[in-house]
């Protein structure tokens, strides 16, 4: 009888290992360098306006890098009408944040919370609206306002900004709503709170986060916006219609000032909100 004993092949397995994990890696660099470079596609204009605002140019033009100086930081109000111009857009911005936000957080929680006749007819209105390209919604809200007799002005931009931003305002809190731990309200109720109460102490707490990010946007949107602006101002002159008719003639250092202190503010703000937060988490 002849017994056979068992050979054993040699081991080849630890090669195709090295292989692929090789292959994962150079994978993993070149989506870290795409994501780098994407980056800095997006931060160069802004470092470009962060740089020439400290530019000494010795013409209109400040396009070119002819020197340093920090003069223009001490002159940033030195042209009455570029002041005015921000201090419109700071105003309106705000007025707009501030009723687009009341109005779009009432829209948000009913759409996030009830079923109701005409929810899909409302998440439709809310989808075109961000959808519609801003030159159709200008020359619709010019003429809404010219066939209603309304001067065009600072109320009527105040009144377009309003609303195209409540769309973006009621989409931010109506996710967070969805998403809301329903108990908790439930809790409030069984220990003998109304429904009044049990919003303002329970759930408006829970979405501050959602309202403050949407009244953030559409701080955002009014602030920059040029295309209804210019459909809607009248002989109102904002910050960027004020841009657009200066460029023909050159755009001094102050327009770059002014824009580094707008984006150091929104920095800040994202900084402060980022640390809050994680000090909130961290005591939960």
């Amino acid at each position: 009888m002849t017994i056979q004993t068992p050979t054993t092949e040699p081991a080849t397995a630890p090669a195709p290992v090295a292989s692929r994990r090789r292959f994962r890696l150079s994978g993993e660099r070149a989506m870290f360098a795409y994501t780098w470079l994407v980056i800095a596609w997006l931060v160069l204009p802004i470092l470009l306006m962060i740089v020439f605002g400290f530019n000494n140019p010795h013409g209109r033009y400040n396009q070119t890098w002819q020197g340093f100086t920090l003069k223009w930081y001490r002159e940033i109000f030195s042209i009455s009408d570029l002041t005015s111009a921000l201090v419109m857009s700071l105003v309106i911005a705000v007025v707009s944040a501030l009723l687009a936000g009341a109005l779009g957080t009432g829209i948000g929680y009913a759409l996030g919370r009830y079923r109701f006749r005409g929810a899909s007819a409302m998440n439709l209105v809310m989808f075109t609206t961000i959808s519609s390209p801003e030159l159709i919604m200008g020359i619709s809200l010019l003429t809404l306002f010219v066939s209603a007799g309304a001067g065009l002005g600072a109320v009527t931009i105040t009144i377009a900004h309003v609303m195209f931003s409540i769309s973006f305002v009621s989409t931010v809190v109506r996710a967070r709503v969805i998403t809301l731990d329903r108990s908790i309200e439930e809790a409030a109720a069984d220990l003998g709170a109304n429904a009044w109460t049990t919003f303002w102490k329970i759930t408006f707490p829970m979405i501050l986060p959602a309202v403050f990010a949407g009244v953030l946007l559409a701080f955002a949107l009014s602030i920059d916006d040029f295309v209804v602006t210019n459909f809607t101002a009248g002989t109102t002159v904002t910050f960027p219609l004020w841009i657009w008719g200066a460029t023909r003639v050159g755009l001094p250092p102050q327009v770059n000032v002014m824009g580094t202190l707008i984006f150091a503010a929104g920095i800040l703000i994202a900084v402060i909100t980022n640390l809050r937060s994680r000090a909130k988490t961290r005591r939960d």
